[in-house]
């Protein structure tokens, strides 16, 4: 059976990564402030980003981070936000039927990359091909994963895990986080041998290194839509989602790993 990390030992990886929570913690509506609920994996150049529109335009961004699939089920409840930002398709699917999504605003924004990672001062070496034996290499220890049921680097990492032929043999081995950052701090604090994660993930953390790359044809291609909300009240909120796609905001996402989808 697939767990959650839950022991003690885990308690200082879980509050690392308590801007990551499952549930949101949701920016308040106020002032004209622009409100983004965006996947985890897109903190750093979505930060920089929304510094460097609050320094061209004078608006000012609050971004809630989370698993796509929290944050789709809070806007569905009435959470006040502007943009949406999902780490796949499935989930902004899920908005735009629930008439959240503001017509013609959707688009296909970013792409990724799916790697296993290891603590930067492991010595681990794996090849990742159909058959490998990630269960032998991880022995004792967890692989850290986000969600595999809902959360989208989860969603990923299984689909590949299983088209590879090695999923019923490391799934009593997974421990499931709640987004993909929190899977990533569990790495990078030596809390898991293994994990697996965004190349961006791994591009921010310099205490976890890449063992390997997934084969892109082991699972559906990693998208990230973005859209303007129905609710959205913030007069500035279409001047930021345009701003994302310009040449100064793509230069930071691709910085940070992220490939740009034209």
């Amino acid at each position: 059976m697939i767990a959650f990390f839950t022991r003690r030992s885990l308690l200082a990886a879980a509050i690392a990564v308590t801007a990551f929570a499952a549930t949101p913690q949701l920016a308040k509506a106020e002032d004209g402030k622009i409100i983004v609920f965006a996947a985890a994996s897109l903190k750093g150049p979505l930060d920089d980003a929304a510094a460097a529109f609050k320094a061209e335009k004078g608006g000012d961004v609050a971004i809630s981070y989370a698993g796509s699939s929290a944050l789709a089920k809070q806007i569905e409840s009435g959470a006040p936000a502007d943009l949406f930002i999902s780490a796949d398709l499935d989930w902004m699917d899920h908005v735009e039927k629930a008439k959240q999504v503001k017509d013609g605003t959707r688009s296909n924004w970013l792409g990724n990359t799916l790697v296993l990672v290891a603590p930067a001062d492991s010595a681990a070496a794996l090849k990742i091909a159909p058959g490998f034996d990630l269960a032998g290499a991880v022995g004792n220890g967890k692989l850290a994963m986000a969600d595999v049921k809902a959360v989208p680097a989860g969603k990923y990492g299984k689909a590949s895990l299983e088209k590879l032929g090695v999923w019923a043999h490391v799934e009593g081995k997974v421990a499931q986080a709640e987004n993909v950052r929190a899977a990533l701090a569990l790495v990078a604090t030596g809390e898991a041998p293994f994990g697996i994660v965004y190349q961006t993930d791994a591009n921010a953390d310099p205490k976890v290194k890449v063992i390997d790359t997934f084969p892109e044809d082991s699972h559906k291609p990693i998208i990230y839509p973005i859209a303007q909300l129905t609710g959205s009240t913030a007069p500035l909120a279409a001047d930021f989602l345009s701003f994302l796609k310009s040449p100064a905001a793509t230069a930071l996402f691709e910085k940070a790993g992220f490939k740009i989808l034209k």
